[in-house]
């Protein structure tokens, strides 16, 4: 990860053979580590874990003092490899371990680490309300950067700042688990109702259906009982003609009995 110019501005002076051995170690790193992530947390540069070296420390009341320097710091490390662990990979067949950077943070450390908030928050286009992988990336970095920050100057600090960080992440892995359930509930939900919707679409072609053979029914019935009153009108008719010529018949035949009545019973003269 490259420095910004304020970043290589912190760097304390040291001595030619120090910035040869650097310029060395970091043109070897850059030829042959894959650099790391882009991150907002402050690494060191990777070191090869199987070429270790030991330095003998100064003897006597100066080299109490280093080792009691020496103590603390690693002290620190540990603590900050427990925070935040290295990153380790295997290159060539050696291991390259990178660890957090131990050194204590300045104002101008601060500020920068704002203004690179805000500029990958602003590149990776993060959204400024509303749930946001990006923008939940970049603060959790730059929270683990503070907590690196805190813990050099204070180590209990910045262990109870791992204990906020910890406990804000369980409650987002909660948040998390009951979202994705009730994505899931929502989403069975849904496909309950889009199976019940199909059902009712079917069931309303069957009606339909079903509405039509009736219709259909309901016409041939009516056809039906028109033939059938047709047909009664017609049969009333011939009945009611032939009743009205039996009736003319019988009154003709009568007639003609009551005059042959009246001619027998006439007296004759």
């Amino acid at each position: 990860m490259r420095k910004s110019p304020r970043q290589q501005s912190n760097f304390s002076p040291i001595s030619a053979s120090h910035r040869r051995k650097f310029y060395f170690f970091t043109k070897m790193t850059t030829e042959r580590i894959i650099p790391s992530p882009n991150t907002l947390v402050k690494y060191d540069n990777p070191t090869l874990v199987s070429k270790r070296e030991t330095k003998a420390g100064p003897s006597g009341d100066e080299g109490k003092k280093v080792a009691l320097t020496a103590d603390v710091k690693r002290e620190t490390e540990e603590i900050l490899n427990t925070i935040l662990p290295p990153k380790e990979w295997e290159e060539d067949g050696q291991m390259w371990r990178q660890c957090v950077s131990t050194n204590p943070a300045t104002r101008l450390d601060v500020v920068n680490l704002q203004e690179q908030l805000d500029m990958r928050l602003q590149q990776r286009q993060a959204r400024e309300t509303g749930i946001c992988a990006v923008r939940r990336e970049l603060y959790t970095q730059c929270f683990d950067e503070i907590i690196r920050q805190v813990t050099i100057n204070c180590a209990e600090r910045g262990l109870l700042l791992l204990r906020v960080r910890d406990e804000m992440r369980m409650t987002i892995e909660a948040y998390q688990a009951l979202y994705c359930s009730s994505v899931a509930f929502g989403m069975r939900k849904a496909l309950q109702a889009e199976q019940g919707k199909t059902d009712l679409f079917n069931e309303v072609e069957n009606l339909k259906v079903e509405k039509q053979d009736l219709e259909q029914q309901i016409m041939e019935l009516k056809q039906k009982a028109e033939q059938a009153e047709r047909r009664a009108a017609e049969t009333r008719m011939a009945e009611e003609r032939k009743h009205t010529e039996e009736i003319a018949f019988l009154k003709k035949t009568n007639q003609q009995l009551k005059l042959q009545l009246e001619g027998i019973l006439a007296p004759k003269k």
